[in-house]
């Protein structure tokens, strides 16, 4: 079945339909969407970039005071505790709002770009308390705005960022033979040379050897964090002297410096194994887990001939006929499901009714988990059971806040905990898996299908499933869907039909 480009450009490419917005026309549309999304600040972290910046200082701060304090254990617990708490509900918001920066946005490629790019350059949230903090900061600032650009930028703003050097203990590497690894006896920390060549540049299995690792790392000292502002500095005193030669190329000198390792971040950008190793992972996400060797050729050699310009990588893969061909062949990463879900569920102006219930999961979690008052049992000031007396209004309205809290964050990140893909918490450097036997399991269809259940009765009241069936898969419907959705029991089994389909995402199909 060949499929239009609008529902290829949307499914394969995007999150899907959303009602009332308009899929991507033509090739021009699609990465016209990667320098225009790129100028926009995202909906994360709470407060801004700057605000970000200035949150993570002053949480800087106040643990040293903590640590400094002369306080007894027990208070000391307790504060500890009450920061630990604020830091992790702010978390769960900037989670919420990243979650829903791709069910809002119309432009659905970029925000696939995005996702793509931050799980490449893997860092997890739960390295250390800063780091929950700092992490979204790191997508926002980092990773999106350079997504458009060259490799070579992009590769030096995600090796630089404090994320990417307090995750992989960068911060704890010294030269053996600095000035300072020899008074204070600490060593190297081989982690960043080590993921710089095997995840991020060249590939696994591309020809570079342990020493080759070695010397990356001896490079990349110097290379740390600059704690009282908490972001990425160069420390002479800390970097290995000398030469150090990776991949046949010498780095370095006498004197080091900055210049050193972007001269080795530089090479590498420029790769050719490098070239074909993230020309293949790209049209692996987008097109298929064994994607045509034509394809990731034809990438490589735009990569090689401008230099790393990632657009005209994507270009290029939007070029070859294979990216238009062979729907259903990937499945949906649990984050792209519910994405999915939620914008076809998605009607209604502004951010819609799916969009305006989910900001429910971003309130504060005190006054909305906090149990009203309980009056049963309770004498009322004329003798009689206050158990018997009118509803509180506040306590009504309290708990219908606390219902609705509690089906977002179930319908959002606790969907995506159940379903093995919590937002910024990736098991390895590797990031999340992508291939198709990672994700379709009894077990994560059956999540999915509750997930399907739920979202519909939620948002899908006055939805016509069959008419539900034509807007969220177009021509991509196949024919046993069409009779599967019209003969259901139910509106909501018809429309949990349409989600629950083998391709109701389909090119991102799941079964």
């Amino acid at each position: 079945m060949s499929l239009s480009f609008q529902t290829m450009a949307a499914i394969r490419f995007g999150y899907g339909f959303r009602p009332g917005e308009a899929p991507p026309q033509n090739k021009d549309q699609l990465l016209g969407q990667v320098k225009d999304a790129a100028l926009r600040a995202p909906s994360f972290p709470a407060g801004g970039i700057d605000g970000r910046h200035q949150q993570i200082v002053d949480l800087q701060d106040r643990l040293r005071e903590l640590r400094q304090s002369g306080s007894d254990d027990e208070l000391r617990r307790k504060r500890r505790k009450a920061i630990q708490k604020q830091v992790q509900q702010g978390f769960q918001r900037d989670a919420n709002a990243r979650l829903m920066q791709a069910v809002l946005s119309p432009n659905g490629f970029y925000e696939r770009l995005a996702t793509f790019w931050t799980n490449h350059f893997s860092t997890s949230a739960n390295k250390s308390l800063p780091m929950r903090m700092i992490v979204p900061l790191y997508e926002a600032e980092a990773i999106r705005p350079s997504i458009g650009g060259s490799f070579r930028d992009l590769l030096r703003v995600a090796t630089e960022h404090p994320a990417m050097l307090i995750y992989l203990d960068q911060a704890q590497s010294q030269g053996p033979e600095s000035a300072r690894g020899m008074k204070q006896k600490k060593g190297l920390n081989e982690n960043l040379g080590r993921e710089l060549l095997e995840l991020h540049t060249l590939g696994a299995g591309s020809g570079y050897t342990q020493a080759d690792v070695r010397a990356a790392a001896m490079v990349l000292t110097g290379l740390t964090i600059d704690r009282e502002e908490m972001d990425a500095a160069f420390r002479p005193g800390i970097s290995e002297p000398g030469r150090h030669t990776v991949l046949g190329v010498s780095y370095g000198g006498a004197k080091r410096s900055r210049k050193d390792y972007l001269a080795l971040l530089d090479d590498l950008a420029v790769h050719p194994k490098t070239a074909q190793h993230i020309s293949r992972k790209l049209a692996a996400h987008f097109i298929s887990d064994q994607p045509p060797e034509e394809m990731v050729t034809a990438m490589a050699d735009v990569w090689k001939r401008t230099d790393g310009d990632l657009t005209a990588v994507y270009g290029a893969m939007l070029d070859h006929p294979a990216a238009w061909r062979a729907e259903g062949a990937k499945a949906r990463q649990p984050f792209d499901y519910v994405v999915t879900g939620l914008r076809a569920l998605n009607a209604g102006s502004g951010n819609g009714i799916a969009g305006d219930f989910m900001k429910a999961d971003q309130e504060d979690d005190d006054d909305v988990m906090a149990p009203p008052k309980d009056m049963a049992g309770q004498d009322n000031a004329m003798g009689g059971d206050a158990g018997a007396m009118a509803p509180d209004p506040v306590n009504e309205a309290k708990s219908k806040r606390r219902k609705a809290f509690q089906t977002a964050r179930a319908l959002g990140q606790g969907a995506l905990r159940r379903m093995g893909q919590p937002t910024w918490l990736p098991p390895s450097p590797a990031g999340f898996e992508e291939n198709f036997s990672a994700w379709i399991t009894a077990s994560q269809l059956a999540e999915r299908l509750a997930w399907a259940r739920r979202a519909c009765a939620q948002f899908g009241k006055d939805e016509d499933p069959r008419e539900f069936l034509r807007s969220t898969l177009a021509d991509a419907a196949r024919d046993e869907t069409i009779r599967v959705v019209s003969q259901a029991p139910s509106k909501i089994s018809g429309l949990t039909l349409v989600l629950a389909s083998p391709n109701s995402t389909a090119d991102r199909s799941w079964s």
